[in-house]
């Protein structure tokens, strides 16, 4: 191995890539290598890249052009799904020492290896994304108290706007048990959450293959149900959460199971995109908005207090003043709790780049800027609805500037006064009132020995 030993990751994008770069550390760790803070010195740098969005491959460019100020020995690695797409135009960036796609990026140690001592020119390694047909476990084991599992990838869907089935290939997860052996691995280090992350969970169980490659005999016949069933077995974590599932693809039996479970958190992520079924189709999503309601009016009889968010992309082409108007009107009645809001940008082959009814820049940033207000409002009323109510809360991180940090059940964030004792632990505690600035003030169910303290959330 090279004299490299320390190796720095920055990750860019959804829960899955914190997932994969999390896997990528360890693979540097088994070979020697020290794992230092972005923002340090290292002789390694380590990219995994999004390309959802516009801003995130514009971040990439200046996050690299960052280490090439702050260390211009270093190499810098790019990989993921922005690397997949564009390597040319990631070769082309100043410092940039190596560029690896999709079936690559877990082979990235044997890559550094072979790079030329002089580094003249950047390396290139991609395949033809349907050569992707393997499937690569990952998690991010050891990272934080809540960990994420990967249990699919890729997407077989056809979304007008989308670029993530050229990035990451087709639908593929590994067999049940499998994934069932991981959760338990994970249990066993002290893990108290795991969040199931993918690019389309629901659609789980399709294609499902082995560590080897091989489709799996155990995975034939298997789907998201059966999964969440089986994990719900798993001794010691404390929670799932089920991160982002298509409203098509979450069955009345899915809501019905996590209602009931010992473990599955009463917290829904559901990408709507847009309340207007004239937008839904030129998407080309696989429903309408009609379902979308059903589905939240059903999840809400089962489990009144859910916490269910939305995806919602602001200024697609052909969305008329109107068409926005009828988005927010339909988000405003729904009985949803926060809102992921994306601006829409033209993402290069992708079906919505050739429209022609353009929607101007200005526009789409002022959608988004009125979707995001309606956010704030949504989350704050949704904290309302539970004041006064004793949930249990998973206090997940070091100490923050003289606080812990930390997640309700439901998904109400809470901050509270650094006390060792209480990481990685799930404590009963009383939320109390929301703040003016839209924080939750909460304080210790059963108070300790002393007076009960009582602190605000987190912004």
């Amino acid at each position: 191995m090279t004299p490299l030993r320390t190796v720095a990751f920055h990750t860019l994008g959804c829960k899955l890539n914190f997932s994969e770069t999390s896997t990528i550390s360890r693979l540097f760790a088994a070979e020697g290598f020290r794992k230092v803070g972005f923002d340090e010195t290292a002789d390694v740098y380590v990219i995994n890249t999004c390309s959802v969005t516009e801003n995130a491959e514009r971040e990439c460019r200046q996050i690299i052009r960052r280490i090439k100020r702050q260390a211009p020995e270093a190499k810098v690695a790019v990989v993921g799904c922005y690397a997949q797409l564009q390597p040319e135009a990631i070769a082309a960036i100043p410092g940039v020492s190596l560029v690896l796609g999709t079936a690559e990026k877990f082979g990235i140690i044997e890559r550094l290896e072979n790079l030329s001592p002089q580094n003249s020119a950047p390396e290139i390694f991609t395949t033809e994304i349907d050569k992707a047909d393997f499937y690569a476990d990952a998690c991010s084991f050891g990272d934080r108290t809540r960990t994420f599992l990967k249990v699919q990838d890729g997407c077989d869907y056809g979304c007008s706007f989308c670029t993530i089935p050229l990035a990451r290939g087709k639908s593929r997860s590994a067999a049940i048990a499998e994934i069932v052996a991981q959760a338990k691995r994970i249990a066993d280090a002290g893990v108290k959450e795991v969040v199931l992350t993918g690019v389309n969970i629901g659609d789980f169980g399709k294609n499902s293959l082995t560590s080897s490659r091989t489709i799996s005999s155990a995975g034939k016949n298997e789907n998201f149900l059966a999964l969440i069933k089986a994990l719900d077995e798993v001794d010691g974590i404390e929670r799932f959460r089920i991160s982002s599932i298509e409203p098509n693809l979450l069955s009345d039996e899915i809501i019905q199971f996590v209602a009931s479970s010992k473990r599955f958190a009463p917290h829904f992520h559901i990408p709507l995109q847009s309340g207007s079924n004239k937008i839904l189709k030129l998407m080309r999503r696989r429903y309408l908005r009609e379902l979308y309601a059903g589905r939240v009016k059903q999840i809400k009889r089962a489990m009144p207090h859910c916490c269910i968010g939305a995806d919602v992309i602001a200024g697609f082409p052909a969305e008329t003043h109107e068409d926005f108007l009828e988005t927010y009107q339909f988000l405003n009645e729904l009985d949803i709790s926060y809102l992921h809001v994306f601006t829409y940008s033209e993402r290069p082959n992708t079906v919505a780049v050739e429209m022609k009814e353009v929607v101007p820049i200005a526009d789409r940033k002022r959608r988004s800027s009125m979707l995001r207000s309606l956010s704030v409002k949504k989350r704050r009323f949704f904290y309302e609805q539970h004041t006064g109510e004793v949930r249990p809360v998973l206090f997940e991180t070091e100490n923050d500037n003289g606080y812990l940090c930390g997640f309700t059940d439901n998904y109400i964030k809470v901050k509270f006064p650094f006390d060792k004792n209480l990481v990685n632990q799930v404590v009963k505690m009383k939320l109390c009132s929301v703040s003016r600035q839209g924080e939750m003030l909460v304080e210790f169910n059963q108070p300790p020995a002393t007076n009960p303290q009582r602190q605000t959330l987190a912004a």
